[in-house]
């Protein structure tokens, strides 16, 4: 039988079976199976399935589908406990991935790609659900900051051994993919078998909401998807097609990242703690800026490799910074809204998803240069917004205009 542990009572359980362990655990699972994919899909899908800039562009819009669909959550959690969602998710994931090599064709990598899609989409909102109910507000930015340096530790491991055993041990992409997968998923039903269910003090509202006073993290949430996209898409294809990186080159480069997160994402949290979430996001978003113009001048320009793979640590490690958007969320948000408006806020970021890739599959045939310029503009009009986050943000006082004009209660 299934036993319930209230949060406020989670201190008498031992260490290990505590909720903020568990977070941990999935957040050194999740990314094992999922960077390993990213790892080695620029390469699998051009050596072995022969794709182009148009082809990755389709994949990744199919991709983004169960992302635009993770409002479906809401529907789910009225039947199944979010942990319990979060952890069946996450077996998805691991086992999508597990197969991913068996279906080397167009047809075959789509399919496998919206199964181990509906995992991690409907993992990951369930996730920030979780963490926000289950971490405290004033630790909130510190602990988010040492998830991420979990998780990029984790997967620093695999990374290691792909980048010293894929040349000399002969690795194929199904024996990586299966390792991987296989670890998730495993990872995920332990969970399950090991942990008692966790219950936060507010019950969450199980329908959609859509609040007015939300109205900037929706926005916010809006242009991170469509910018992120240019990031998760072209950058790392960018790397295999105009550079030539091979496998183990990639994934080193993916390694400078994991190391990089490592050590300055525990710093980012403390920062967001520090300067605010209006600042930190600020400064990700001019950075973001600049780094995606530089992307550009790659093509007009020549500039080398060096640069190209700098920047992409760069850029990697500013999108870590988005940690303040959650914490922004968690100080505005009514508590018994956090389920629901996680998975809002998750298809709203993945609206320009399921499209844009597509598109600029298209334009990245005419001109690779004017992709990332458009992201330039997207990291502006984000920094816009960022700008009326207020220095304390709280519910009643969720933009700067919260002073002028009294905040809907809806």
């Amino acid at each position: 039988m299934t036993r319930i542990v209230h949060l406020a009572d989670a201190h008498t359980q031992p260490f290990w079976r505590r909720p903020v362990t568990l977070l941990f655990l999935m957040a050194m699972a999740m990314p094992v199976a999922f960077s390993t994919w990213s790892a080695l899909l620029n390469n699998f899908t051009i050596e072995v399935a022969g794709f182009d800039g148009s082809d990755i562009g389709w994949l990744h819009t199919v991709r983004e589908i169960p992302g635009f669909l993770a409002v479906g959550v809401i529907a789910i959690i009225i039947f199944m406990r979010e942990q319990v969602l979060g952890l069946v998710s996450l077996v998805l994931l691991g086992v999508a991935t597990a197969i991913t090599a068996w279906f080397p064709t167009m047809g075959g990598i789509l399919t496998i790609t919206m199964l181990s899609s509906i995992g991690f989409h409907y993992y990951e909102t369930v996730n920030q659900s979780l963490q926000l109910q289950w971490i405290d507000k004033a630790r909130a930015p510190q602990t988010l900051g040492w998830l991420i340096a979990a998780g990029s530790g984790a997967t620093l491991v695999v990374y290691l051994l792909i980048v010293l055993t894929w040349e000399s041990l002969g690795l194929t992409y199904n024996m990586v993919y299966l390792a991987s997968g296989g670890f998730t998923a495993l990872v995920a039903l332990f969970c399950l078998a090991a942990y008692p269910q966790f219950e936060a003090p507010n019950p969450q509202i199980k329908k959609m909401i859509l609040r007015r006073r939300y109205w900037l993290y929706y926005a916010l949430q809006f242009m991170s998807g469509a910018r992120r996209q240019i990031f998760v898409v072209f950058a790392g294809f960018m790397m295999v097609e105009k550079f030539g990186f091979e496998v183990h080159e990639v994934t080193a480069l993916y390694l400078i990242n994991l190391v990089a997160n490592m050590i300055f994402a525990p710093l980012m949290g403390r920062a967001v703690f520090v300067f605010g979430e209006r600042n930190t996001l600020a400064f990700e978003y001019i950075g973001l800026a600049i780094v995606f113009l530089a992307y550009g001048g790659l093509y007009y320009f020549g500039w080398g490799v060096l640069l190209a793979a700098t920047l992409y640590v760069i850029d990697h490690m500013l999108f870590a910074l988005a940690l303040a958007l959650k914490t922004y969320f968690q100080k505005i948000a009514d508590p018994g809204d956090i389920a629901p408006t996680a998975a809002v806020a998750f298809t709203i970021n993945h609206i320009a998803a399921v499209f844009l890739p597509a598109l600029l599959g298209y334009l990245w045939l005419v001109s690779p240069a004017a992709v990332f310029f458009l992201a330039a503009g997207m990291a502006v009009i984000s920094l816009t917004l960022a700008l009326m986050i207020p220095r304390h943000p709280e519910p009643g006082n969720e933009t700067v205009f919260s002073r002028f004009v009294p905040a809907p209660a809806e």
